[in-house]
């Protein structure tokens, strides 16, 4: 009989609920047996999905005795310390991002993974989008040559509520931080240096706290390569995800998904469909094979593809890139890293 891994899921918002879904029932490796949320209807949503037990205290799911792995989805203060509880307790550990917005506190669970010798993945899922991955891919492979010129488009199709903005940490670590990653993963070279311009075009008055909702990044590689990152906390027309690296010797690209690939041409011109609405949409695929890669890693005990590294560096570009807006200039990642050990 094929061993499957028993999970807890601790946080049932809107991320949790598609993590846990995914694991009941695209998951047969995986088996969930506790999960834990302060919100009646969360609960009421577990229970519909038959998790035989639903609690309150996320403690309750990290000492759990049967539990081996945790699945993370609070609140990102919460991140580190039920990582660094769940790694003493010898259970692996899959937490959404960011793992935090201080470095301080990433190496902390990125020591308390080490000495317990369990496995931490990160869910930047769009490494597992499947054009992304093949991007990477032919990178990798050396198909378009030397790296000169990445350019990343991210732009959500409406801001969150302003009260959410004001607890978010910011656009670099809530927004950016997926395009952060994703530089690095498709380019595969640190980055060395940061410059943003960006303001609240949408919202002006969440400049009060410090926030911006409109950005181009500029990112210089160890490599070489130079990154553009474009971000907007609003598109009409959707959600709009764009990639394309340039090099030597050719390019790669991936463009937006949309339900159908018609084009309609009239009178007035071309008419096609929309990209997706949001990230649960276009990304749907993507957090199901993040997930199942994780149950892999675990249960085949294979190294984690992206971890509290990968979690330290993503994190260290947002803090450059906030530094650079509010101080007007280019900062270099070792004037962010200079107290880490990485």
């Amino acid at each position: 009989m094929t061993k499957k891994l028993k999970t807890g899921v601790i946080g049932l918002g809107r991320i949790g609920q598609i993590h846990l879904s995914n694991l009941v029932h695209h998951m047969p490796d995986a088996e969930v047996i506790i999960a834990s949320d302060l919100s009646p209807a969360a609960h009421a949503f577990a229970r519909d999905l038959g998790v035989p037990e639903v609690v309150t205290d996320a403690y309750d799911v990290i000492n759990h005795p049967d539990v081996e792995a945790v699945i993370i989805c609070s609140p990102t203060p919460f991140h580190v310390p039920y990582t660094v509880a769940a790694a003493e307790k010898g259970k692996h550990v899959f937490c959404e991002k960011p793992l935090d917005v201080t470095l301080e506190a990433i190496q902390a669970a990125e020591k308390a993974v080490s000495d317990n010798n369990v496995k931490l993945m990160l869910g930047f899922n769009r490494r597992f989008d499947a054009n992304f991955m093949n991007v990477r891919h032919l990178v990798a492979n050396e198909k378009i040559g030397e790296p000169h010129i990445l350019r990343i488009t991210s732009r959500d199709p409406a801001p969150p509520p302003v009260e959410y903005l004001k607890v978010s940490g910011g656009i670099f670590l809530d927004m950016s931080i997926h395009d952060f990653d994703m530089a690095r993963y498709i380019v595969g070279s640190e980055v060395k240096e940061v410059f943003v311009k960006g303001d609240a075009l949408i919202h002006p008055e969440i400049k009060e706290f410090g926030d911006i909702d409109t950005a181009v990044i500029v990112l210089t590689f160890e490599n070489g390569a130079i990154g553009v990152i474009d971000n907007s906390r609003k598109a009409v027309y959707g959600y709009d995800q764009r990639l394309e690296i340039f090099g030597s010797k050719g390019m790669a690209k991936a463009e937006n998904n949309t339900t159908d690939t018609l084009i309609h041409f009239d009178s007035n011109g071309g008419h096609s469909s929309l990209p997706l609405h949001f990230f649960l949409e276009r990304y749907e695929t993507a957090y199901r094979v993040c997930l199942k890669t994780f149950i892999d890693c675990v249960l085949k005990d294979t190294p984690s593809p992206v971890d509290a590294h990968d979690g330290l560096m993503a994190t260290a570009i947002g803090i450059a890139a906030m530094k650079s807006l509010t101080e007007g200039r280019s900062v270099k990642l070792d004037e962010v890293l200079q107290y880490a050990t990485v």
